[in-house]
């Protein structure tokens, strides 16, 4: 079959990659400028150096065998490290976070900057709305998140769409700064106040060490009640919850702040869902879990139900 995958996260480019080995022609189209998704890397020029910030999921795991087995190629491939000062079995993507869905995007061919705000019934065919007018496709996949899923849905597949509306997100604001010195912390910190997570992103495996980058992520419950407020406000407010926690800071050469308004969704065991008759799936971690490795299974969990 020919099929659309909208969107290049982690749980798309899973799904994709599996179809295309089962000979599949695949078209992944996503909005943004370059994969990632949550496992996101943000790259900034300050004054003629470049910083650059894990900003999305500091690490990752993995459990389960498939996913287990996929993070040794990646390992093989130099694309990841194990990374113990976060937690036993951590992972993360080297040089940045992102490099594994760099690697399944180039695999898949992924088409970025292109928006698909609409699907079209065409017979037995889908036309994308945002993609080339004389694309048409056998079949649809939409892993995008959940709040994003039921406008695309609501007309052609009303169940799917409701499955989507009943997941809550929580969301996550981030703040990335660069230091002129050396932090006098750990090289992560959890639960600290309004911080979830800070981690000095610069000891991560295969980043500049030299440079003294650090990633802080508020709670939930802090970021619910900050979700509407300005950039520079909220994350001059979580650098000063760092200092409490930490102490005296050294000089601070660069900051900003990111607004992640569905960071973490509730866990959910129905994996992936695909309707055969209207032959559009959808995956992603808001069906399986929070984490990295949830996204990825559902993706492959779709690719198999549409091979059936």
């Amino acid at each position: 079959m020919r099929i659309a995958i909208i969107g290049a996260g982690m749980a798309g480019l899973s799904c994709a990659v599996q179809l295309r080995e089962a000979g599949h022609a695949v078209s992944v189209f996503d909005k943004g400028r370059g994969p990632g998704g949550r496992m996101a890397t943000r790259r900034m020029e300050h004054e003629g150096e470049t910083f650059a910030f894990d900003h999305g999921a500091q690490y990752f795991t993995a459990r389960e065998i498939a996913f287990q087995a996929r993070v040794r190629a990646w390992e093989a491939e130099g694309i990841v490290a194990a990374w113990p000062a976060a937690k036993e079995g951590a992972w993360v993507g080297t040089p940045s976070m992102n490099a594994p869905i760099h690697a399944m995007a180039e695999e898949a061919g992924a088409i970025f900057g292109t928006r698909i705000h609409a699907l079209e019934r065409v017979g037995h065919q889908w036309r994308l709305a945002g993609a080339s007018d004389e694309e048409m496709f056998d079949a649809v996949v939409v892993a995008v998140p959940a709040e994003q899923v039921a406008p695309l849905l609501a007309s052609h597949a009303p169940d799917l769409a409701e499955d989507a509306r009943d997941v809550t997100s929580e969301p996550c604001w981030t703040a990335m700064v660069a230091f002129e010195g050396r932090v006098d912390a750990p090289d992560t910190l959890s639960e600290a106040g309004a911080i979830g997570w800070a981690a000095r992103n610069s000891a991560k495996p295969g980043r500049d060490a030299e440079q003294e980058c650090w990633v802080i992520q508020a709670n939930p419950r802090w970021s619910r009640a900050q979700l509407e407020r300005e950039a520079e406000n909220v994350g001059e407010e979580l650098l000063a919850h760092f200092a409490r926690a930490v102490g005296d800071l050294p000089a601070v050469l660069f900051r900003t702040a990111h607004r992640w308004r569905y960071a973490m969704c509730e866990k959910n065991d129905a994996g992936a869902l695909w309707d055969a008759d209207l032959r559009i799936g959808v995956c992603g971690d808001w069906l399986s879990g929070p984490r990295v490795e949830n996204a990825f299974l559902s993706g492959l969990e779709l690719a198999r139900l549409i091979e059936g």
